[in-house]
């Protein structure tokens, strides 16, 4: 067997190689139970990847498996995309973004609605590797307490409809008599909204019974749940009035009305005279009152007319004002202009005067120079000044006689 170099490159390549792909394959776990969500609550599903590799660079995807596309959320190249997810879900789910470097693949649903239950997978790409992890939620809604309501008689004795609604899952809905016994009763009738949440309806006929108490009850076996609801129907409502009965009652009130007729038909006459007589004072307290609204209507004229008068002159007062103010505008501006073109003449007087002082301080830096100068030359004067009194006092003859040579 050769073990030369090459055969020892080719096997390091080959070590490499294998714990390249081991470094890349990974697992995703979660909790083997299903998760139990309230309506309208927030819950968490759990995933995580094995070992705890950072998911930043992957693709996530969290599915529904009830619904055909049924993409509710994913995360690709660090971001969240956003389109082809199933509507009902839009807004609704988000990951734990700062918990992806610690391989946290953790699903948010908010405000569970019925819809949500289901089996979901979380799915986890990383090129050449993917894995999954399927997670059952199981929603539980408690709906409302049944409202029972009377129907009338029907074939058979009195009919009864019971409704409930805001339940999940589908509940069961039960006919009961005062000792607990089922009642034979039609078809439940089961509608479903666009959240997911049942509502059940259901009627019976019931027959009068010693107590006439009856219970619509409305249970959910899975979430253990049950609401119900008691009437007590009056023995007089399952008697029906006989046809003779109701005919003799029929005429009585006829007999009633026809008298209740005449008698107002000869009150009516009797007080007709007291009408006319109050509509005629009605009609004279109305041309009164006519004629007290036309005098303040032409009151009211004017003072409309004076007001118009005054708001002409207060129109042409202002008028005025707006003309004068008008014309000191221009006045002012005038000036303005006037005093503006003045102050560029002083600007350019200062200009001048400021280089006129440049100039002078530059001749007074002269002149100081010469003083200097004039003041070096000065300073030996004195000593050449002795120097020619003591060669004068010299030169000078002495006082007293002398003979002549």
């Amino acid at each position: 067997m050769e073990t030369g170099p090459d055969s020892l490159f080719v096997t390091l390549l080959l070590l490499l190689h294998s714990s390249h792909s081991e470094s890349e394959k990974f697992e995703v776990i979660g909790p083997t139970d299903p998760i139990v969500a309230v309506a309208g609550d927030d819950i968490i599903l759990p995933c995580y990847l094995k070992p705890n590799i950072s998911a930043e660079d992957m693709t996530v995807d969290w599915l529904n498996l009830d619904f055909k596309d049924g993409r509710v959320f994913r995360y690709q190249n660090h971001r969240i995309i956003r389109e082809d997810h199933i509507p009902s879900y839009i807004g609704r789910t988000a990951l734990f973004e700062e918990e992806l470097w610690r391989g946290n693949t953790s699903l948010k649903l908010t405000r569970v609605q019925g819809t949500d239950e289901g089996f979901y997978t979380c799915v986890i790409q990383s090129k050449p590797w993917n894995c999954n992890f399927t997670i059952q939620v199981l929603v539980e809604a408690v709906g409302s307490k049944p409202v029972v309501s009377i129907e009338g008689h029907r074939k058979g004795g009195m009919g009864l409809l019971c409704e409930s609604e805001g339940w999940h899952p589908q509940p069961e809905l039960l006919w009961l008599d005062s000792k607990g016994v089922n009642l034979s009763a039609g078809p439940p009738e089961i509608h479903r909204d666009l959240k997911g949440f049942y509502k059940v309806k259901q009627h019976v006929i019931v027959q009068e019974t010693n107590t006439n108490r009856f219970t619509c009850r409305v249970q959910q076996s899975r979430i253990n749940e049950k609401m119900e609801t008691e009437v007590h129907l009056p023995s007089e409502l399952f008697y029906r009035t006989p046809w003779r009965i109701t005919s003799i009652v029929k005429c009585c009130l006829g007999a009633i009305a026809v008298i209740g007729l005449a008698l107002a038909i000869y009150c009516i006459c009797i007080k007709k005279g007291v009408i006319i007589d109050q509509l005629k004072l009605q009609q004279v307290d109305f041309k009164n009152k006519l004629v007290n609204l036309i005098v303040k209507l032409m009151n009211l004229k004017k003072e409309l007319v004076n007001l118009k008068k005054d708001l002409d002159k207060v129109e042409k007062d202002l008028t005025s004002q707006l003309e004068d103010l008008t014309k000191k505008l221009d006045t002012f501006e005038g000036n303005l202009i006037v005093l503006l073109n003045d102050l560029d003449g002083i600007k350019k007087m200062l200009e001048d005067l400021t280089r006129k002082l440049v100039y002078l301080k530059k001749q007074l830096e002269g002149i100081t120079v010469d003083q200097d100068d004039l003041t070096e030359q000065l300073i030996p004067l004195p000593e050449e000044l002795d120097d020619l009194t003591e060669q004068l006092m010299d030169v000078t003859p002495d006082q007293g006689c002398s003979s002549p040579i």
